[in-house]
């Protein structure tokens, strides 16, 4: 089994997988390893089936288990180049809206935020739509403040995409960027390199605490939310779809739920 494993850390490796990605998937198949053992073959379905039985009782989630099925997925097909049972499907993920916050809330969200990084690191979120792994590890380079346009390199699923940056945010990005060399890190840390992302959701849920918020909102909610206002801006969800660098118009869609509609201008027959 370890050999399989050593096996399929090469090919990811090969592939430029993401580090996430790559620790993510290997950490499952030692788990796998561990529960097989020397007694239980681990081409067997019924042993796939024991363990992913086991994954879902310890952690009933379904993006946990379908992790752990991709995994495993690809152990088979790249290592032991065998098909992966049919009758193993993925779960089904609950369909839930994300957490988006009002305009207003977004203001009282960066007036609370007095320290001037930490407001440009929230505001450059929100108004550019980026996930927290991206905005820390913007660097100088990356901003292209006459055309008001920002680089994404590297994003989810290895890609490189560009999007906006808003006109408000000039003035600061401006000031932050002067004599700073073209490969540091727009965020960096006091004590060298980067930001981290968990400080980025400390600085957020701090924010959100300090404005007055108790939506259940996360880090992530300010991409939510630049997505969703862009809709009801009336921005044509294929832009949309380029600016946030989803693979699918699909994933997209899912804005328009939560954005407002004419829905509030209908009558309950109760009134």
């Amino acid at each position: 089994m370890e050999e399989h494993i050593r096996q399929c850390e090469l090919i990811m490796r090969l592939r430029h997988y993401s580090p996430k990605t790559l620790r993510a998937y290997l950490g499952c198949l030692g788990k796998y390893q561990q529960f097989c053992g020397d007694t239980r073959s681990l081409r067997e379905t019924r042993t796939l089936e024991l363990f992913l039985q086991t994954v879902s009782l310890r952690n009933g989630a379904a993006q946990t288990l379908n992790l752990y099925l991709n995994a495993l997925r690809f152990l088979f097909r790249h290592a032991l180049k065998l098909p992966f049972p049919d009758s193993i499907k993925s779960a089904k993920r609950p369909s839930r809206l994300p957490a988006v916050l009002s305009k207003e809330e977004i203001e009282r969200l960066l007036e609370s935020t007095k320290n001037a990084k930490h407001r440009l690191l929230l505001g450059l979120t929100y108004g550019a739509g980026l996930r927290v792994s991206e905005v820390v590890r913007i660097r100088v380079r990356d901003l292209d403040i006459n055309r008001k346009v920002l680089t994404i390199r590297q994003g989810k699923g290895n890609k490189d995409r560009l999007t906006i940056i808003p006109e408000r945010l000039i003035s600061a990005l401006g000031s932050r960027t002067a004599g700073r060399a073209p490969g540091e890190f727009l965020f960096g840390s006091e004590r060298g390199g980067r930001l981290t992302e968990r400080t980025a959701q400390k600085v957020f849920s701090a924010a959100l605490k300090k404005a007055g918020i108790v939506k259940a909102a996360t880090f992530h909610s300010l991409r939510h939310s630049f997505a969703t206002h862009l809709i009801e801006h009336g921005v044509n969800l294929r832009y949309i779809q380029e600016l946030l660098g989803h693979r699918s118009v699909i994933t997209t869609q899912r804005y328009t739920h939560v954005a407002q509609s004419d829905t509030h201008k209908i009558k309950s027959p109760l009134d």
